[in-house]
């Protein structure tokens, strides 16, 4: 049996022009052949984000679309959601609220069916708050800023889809690299993944991670660095060092296991990325 794919956006995706990562999510669920299920839990919209992305995937062929919207874990534990979530080739988790999420069907027979396709070999999507709940380390909410600092933001248990790393979103928009740093200070066993906005991580059952869209992913890798994070109270700054970082835009790939970059052909035009100009010559905002 072989796993599916997951694909982490960093929020506010494509929505009306090339659309690149949500037609990459509709081919890998099966084109027009796909049953996709949309989960807005997320979202303070309610059934409308779910119905917005309805007429999205509807607009890309797909005639096949489910909607939930579970506002209470007796709703998440109702088998007939979970037999929505079995049946679908592809689930998209929307924006919005990433601990209204978590809490709400973590545990539950929808959060046991969502990954029980997913091992089935079905494609895993979340945007915004949801790619931050795909991992199994979740940051629930937390504060801006360049410089890592204590208590500069608070973990949580997350759906568990995408385990070893941790996800942030939304990343350069809203200077969040500070806190990612400090999160992977506490938690180097850990890789931290920040996704730009309109920019999506797409990791296939090989544990590549390969970046599309408009802006660039982030990681942070703590494997050998050094903190002081244990000793370091308030809200100080704290020290991390030896820490590698890498910035990948479209078309780069990065083995999550091996914890580096694969070699990549040279600069071309690429899916979500514009031609470089001549020598000489250029959802969802809720989310924690």
């Amino acid at each position: 049996m072989t796993e599916g794919t997951v694909i982490i956006i960093g929020g506010a995706e494509d929505k009306v022009r090339d659309r690149v990562i949500l037609t990459r999510f509709v081919s890998l669920a099966g084109g027009a052949d796909a049953r996709i299920m949309v989960i807005s839990t997320a979202s303070s919209l309610g059934a409308e984000a779910g119905e917005r992305y309805r007429g999205i995937f509807r607009d890309l062929n797909v005639a096949s679309i489910r909607t939930l919207h579970a506002v209470s874990r007796s709703q998440a534990n109702d088998e007939k959601s979970a037999m929505v979530a079995r049946d679908a080739t592809g689930i998209f988790l929307t924006g919005g609220n990433q601990l209204r999420l978590s809490s709400t069907i973590g545990g539950t027979r929808l959060a046991d069916a969502i990954l029980e396709r997913f091992r089935q070999g079905a494609v895993v999507a979340g945007t915004s708050a949801g790619a931050s709940a795909m991992s199994s380390h979740m940051i629930a909410f937390g504060a801006s800023g360049a410089t890592p600092k204590q208590r500069m933001a608070q973990i949580a248990a997350g759906l568990g889809v995408l385990p070893g790393v941790i996800v942030d979103q939304h990343f350069q928009q809203r200077n969040r690299l500070g806190r990612l740093l400090s999160l992977i200070a506490q938690n180097p066993s850990l890789l931290g993944l920040g996704v730009d906005e309109d920019t999506a991580g797409v990791v296939g059952p090989d544990h590549v991670l390969e970046v599309i869209g408009r802006g660039s992913i982030t990681i942070v890798d703590g494997t050998h660095s050094e903190t002081d994070a244990w000793e370091v109270g308030g809200h100080r700054p704290l020290m991390i060092s030896n820490v590698v970082l890498h910035s990948l835009p479209s078309g780069y790939r990065f083995d999550l296991r091996r914890r580096e970059r694969l070699a990549t052909p040279p600069l071309r035009a690429l899916p979500g990325r514009a031609k470089a100009a001549p020598t000489g010559v250029p959802g969802e905002a809720a989310s924690s």
